[in-house]
């Protein structure tokens, strides 16, 4: 699939995690768990200008992002994207670092002079992934599809469960 619909931006626009794909200088590829905003059809991800994603993109500015959900046994779901990057930083790496933070962490934890001023400390980047194509999947499309909806009525009927 190579288009954005609408149940995916929807799906994006919830609180997920997501797995950031970059290609290291060898050939191989790095994996990293990461929180992300996804604004305006583009993918955010915050980290330090020194980790290896941020090298990676400065170097090769490619990347892809798989997020997706496994919270509920027959509810599972997943949308990818690969495409072009960029690094931002200065003001916009503020704002964007502070809506991403906002997304994930309390507003209790954000003010507390334990946690906040930790995930707050400046001196990052921004990783901006442009998508230039999509991808996608949910089981319940694949159970309506194959099964007539069965898989869903009673998963642990069907499936070990995940750990």
């Amino acid at each position: 699939m190579s288009k954005l619909t609408d149940s995916m931006r929807e799906f994006l626009n919830g609180r997920h995690y997501a797995t950031l794909a970059t290609l290291n200088e060898d050939g191989t590829i790095h994996l990293t768990p990461v929180w992300y905003l996804f604004e305006e059809g583009r993918f955010y991800v915050e980290t330090s200008p020194s980790a290896r994603k941020a090298r990676n993109v400065i170097a090769r500015p490619q990347a892809s992002i798989v997020v997706d959900t496994r919270r509920k046994q027959g509810d599972e779901l997943w949308v990818s994207a690969s495409g072009t990057t960029e690094i931002i930083q200065g003001e916009r790496f503020n704002e964007i670092a502070g809506k991403i933070l906002k997304r994930y962490i309390t507003k209790a934890g954000l003010e507390d002079p334990r946690v906040g001023p930790g995930f707050s400390a400046g001196g990052g980047v921004v990783i901006c992934l442009t998508p230039h194509s999509w991808g996608s999947w949910d089981f319940k499309s694949l159970d309506d599809q194959y099964f007539g909806g069965i898989l869903r009525q009673t998963p642990e009927k069907w499936f070990h469960t995940v750990d």
